[in-house]
């Protein structure tokens, strides 16, 4: 049982495609004595359904589990008032970003707010998966140009808040801030 975790245990975990990202955020989770998995993905098809169920499968099944496409500010702030906060994983930001890029600008703007506020707030430890976008290329259309500017604007919100951040190539942590892994 964890019990010494301070607020400032958050750990961004960045890497690209099938890097291991969502494998190493479960790592650092396993070591909290309680976890929820917040999951942002919306099943928009049969492949993706498939994706999310193959996600669950893979879990422990003690872990608490809450799905939110938005609203990942109210999820902070709710499990904050609980008398023993949970530790939170949260997978993933690439797709809460294109789920905010086609809720409209004024979502966008005050969900984004509202979630880095409250994960500044937040009294228990939190993993936040995210893909890395610094690595490719530029996009061709400008809604590509757009998704891969506000993630990556987000990802360096996210790793000057965060304790420890790490970058997951091959399955491999790399340390990128803090230590220990």
């Amino acid at each position: 049982m964890n019990t010494g975790t301070q607020a400032t245990d958050h750990t961004l975990v960045l890497g690209g495609i099938r890097s291991g990202k969502t494998a190493l955020a479960e790592t650092v989770a396993t070591a909290w004595d309680r976890v929820t998995y917040v999951a942002t993905a919306t099943a928009g098809d049969d492949e993706m359904a498939a994706r999310i169920d193959r996600h669950r499968a893979g879990r422990p099944g003690h872990w608490g589990l809450i799905e939110e496409p938005l609203h990942l500010g109210e999820v902070l702030q709710a499990q904050a008032r609980s008398t023993h906060p949970p530790g939170l994983l949260i997978d993933c930001m690439s797709l809460w970003v294109s789920n905010l890029m086609f809720a409209g600008e004024e979502v966008f703007a005050a969900e984004r707010a509202r979630f880095l506020n409250s994960l500044a707030n937040y009294p228990g430890p939190v993993a936040i998966v995210s893909n890395e976008v610094g690595l490719g290329t530029i996009g061709m259309d400008p809604l590509t140009r757009r998704f891969a500017d506000e993630l990556g604007w987000l990802n360096q919100a996210l790793a000057a808040r965060c304790h420890r951040v790490v970058l997951s190539l091959a399955g491999l942590p790399q340390i990128l801030k803090g230590s220990g892994f």
